[in-house]
């Protein structure tokens, strides 16, 4: 149910508030409300786009990114990054019902078996790649590609792992861009093989990308349109959009903190929002760190500065921020194809295609990027450069003594499978930093590092030197990836030698036979060497790819003293308190993280239910 007032939502009996409609907070309401006697609430900050006519950027596929930099974005920034030449990168998140599923590109894959391994192996029992599976099928509904399309475009899926009775629908794209019956072909070529079906526990190699699109419809299928509108009349739950949870209640009782609900903010007043069983935390990584230390958890240095009371210190609370990072080199090619660029800038196309999608669901709109392939590092460096950077790696282990990092030294081993780094080729111009030429068409080589060393945080920031008014949920959290500093440098490294493989696939048939040469970065001019020209072009033009992770992470093994949540999401030091988004992942996973979320909150939702009933009974 939806449309109340604050006051109308406060007088509700919750058993359950849930903090952010987003991608988890959505999935975990549909299922606990599949529980008649379970009443739950939502709280989303942002606006339901659902039955309204201001949906086409979000519900288009082809109309992707649109989005980014809209009001249906909270335009979170980076501080300045030292390791970037100063620059402050945006952080798109999504401030809609539905979150970040709302803006994405639609990705749609999973990490490798031993990425979710490696969670477990870290102490958090019932988190390795089996015990995911199911939570992960239990998410989609996956419409297989005909023959035809299996043919022409050599898309392949693996029935046994994909999921048919869930809510997202996902598949192949409808169309994909003329370069990519080359792509398997070129990198077959250069030893990368073709992998059947990427959700299957291994996606290094070549494939194209599932979305999360329904076929009939060719509409974007996310959280708002998939796991709350079909439900959206259950009497037992209750959703307040365009409301800021402002902090989470407690209860002081017999020396322990209980969350009891929520101080909510909407159309100018506050109120209480009281849940009787849990409080259920969905906002994601940059803002649940940001929300606990607004509620008084967190590392106590951090809150005092801010102004904020400690209940119980925690200092990993915002700590251990991971995130992807890219580079997009660009490509000119013959300037009879096709690209997407031509329908952005060309009314008279825009229109075509416009009448094409909302009349057949045909045409450019139903064009997605999905020539993917994920290549391991024994493919991008040396079996010296290997070495090289393994001793480094492993001396970064040794130094800080953390398993996570061992855990990440040991991807430069020899024999080592997983796909580091993401190569995505596409047509058009997807460069911030590059201006097309007039009359030129260009190509788009995006190389994305999967499992970054880079470590950061995500703070509340400290109080007003001028007026001392503690920090508020109005203020944005001080986002600070650290990217290339520390650790971080052998992510610089590894980059700058993907750019180096990046420009080898450009260059070798049949892919290199529609391809004019490099111009962003240029060529080197004999000044610099080519590993000059690639090594400053990371540091002044990566950006990030969107997924951050790991800032209210488990750390089971050792509990509080490595962690946020436990094992069971629960937050370490009070009760009745959970956190089910990105920011419990421990370590980063080499995947477009969308449907590791979802399983995330499958999971949850099951354990959450089974809680109840351990505590209270089957009802």
């Amino acid at each position: 149910m939806g449309n109340e007032t604050l006051q109308e939502f406060a007088a509700l009996d919750l058993d359950y508030l849930i903090i952010g409609g987003g991608t988890a907070g959505l999935a975990v309401a549909a299922r606990l409300t599949e529980h008649p006697w379970f009443h739950v609430g939502v709280i989303e900050a942002g606006p339901s786009v659902l039955n309204t006519g201001d949906n086409g950027a979000i519900n288009v596929p082809g109309r992707y990114g649109e989005t980014i930099g809209s009001k249906y974005d909270w335009k979170f920034e980076t501080t300045p990054q030292p390791g970037l030449g100063g620059r402050s990168l945006p952080w798109p998140r999504g401030r809609i019902l539905g979150g970040t599923s709302a803006l994405n590109l639609m990705a749609w894959n999973r990490g490798h078996r031993k990425d979710y391994d490696a969670w477990a192996e870290l102490g958090n029992k019932g988190w390795g790649w089996e015990d995911l599976l199911p939570f992960f099928r239990r998410s989609e509904s996956f419409h297989p590609p005909s023959a035809a399309h299996q043919k022409y475009y050599q898309s392949s899926y693996d029935p046994e792992v994909n999921g048919t009775k869930g809510p997202l629908h996902t598949t192949h794209a409808k169309q994909y861009g003329p370069t990519h019956q080359y792509w398997h072909e070129t990198l077959n070529s250069l030893g990368v093989p073709s992998t059947q079906d990427s959700l299957a526990g291994d996606n290094t190699g070549v494939w194209n990308m599932v979305c999360t699109i329904d076929p009939d419809s060719q509409e974007r299928s996310y959280s708002a349109s998939a796991y709350y509108h079909p439900i959206a009349k259950r009497q037992n739950l209750h959703i307040l959009t365009e409301a800021t949870a402002m902090e989470i209640l407690f209860n002081f009782e017999d020396d322990e903190w209980y969350a009891t609900g929520a101080r909510v903010r909407w159309n100018g007043l506050e109120a209480n929002i009281k849940a009787y069983e849990e409080v259920i935390v969905c906002a994601g990584s940059v803002q649940s760190p940001q929300l606990l230390e607004l509620s008084g958890i967190g590392n106590q240095d951090v809150l005092e500065a801010a102004g904020i009371e400690t209940k119980f210190h925690n200092p990993h609370v915002g700590e251990n921020l991971q995130e992807h990072i890219m580079t997009a080199t660009i490509f000119e090619i013959p300037s009879t194809i096709p690209t997407r660029d031509d329908i952005l800038k060309d009314p008279i196309q825009r229109e075509a295609a416009d009448r094409a999608y909302y009349a057949s669901q045909t045409g450019p709109w139903t064009v997605m990027p999905c020539s993917v392939a994920y290549c391991p590092l024994s493919n991008i460096l040396s079996p010296e450069e290997c070495d090289e950077l393994h001793t480094q790696a492993k001396e970064v282990a040794r130094n800080t003594g953390r398993t996570h990092d061992a855990l990440l030294a040991s991807q430069f081993e020899s024999g080592q499978a997983r796909g580091q780094v993401e190569y995505l080729f596409d047509l058009g111009n997807w460069s911030p930093y590059f201006v097309s030429e007039p009359g030129k068409k260009y190509a788009t080589m995006l190389q994305m590092l999967q499992y970054p060393f880079s470590r950061g945080s995500i703070h509340i920031p400290p109080m007003s030197e001028t007026n001392y008014e503690k920090a508020t949920i109005d203020e944005k959290p001080m986002i600070d990836p650290r990217y290339f500093l520390g650790p971080g440098e052998i992510d610089k490294k590894v980059m700058a030698k993907a750019l180096r493989w990046g420009d080898r696939i450009c260059q070798t048939v049949p892919l290199a036979k529609l391809i004019h040469g490099r111009v962003f970065p240029p060529p080197a001019d004999g000044v610099k060497t080519e590993d000059e020209v690639y090594e400053e072009f990371v540091s002044n033009y990566t950006v990030t790819d969107w997924h951050p992770v790991g800032t209210c992470a488990m750390g089971e093994a050792d509990g509080v003293n490595a962690g946020v949540v436990n094992d069971m999401l629960q937050v370490h030091g009070v009760h009745a308190l959970r956190v089910v988004d990105a920011s419990i992942m421990p370590l980063q996973v080499g995947a477009h993280i969308q449907a590791t979320v979802y399983a995330i909150a499958e999971k949850a939702a099951d354990m959450i239910i089974d809680d109840n009933f351990a505590r209270n009974g089957p009802l």
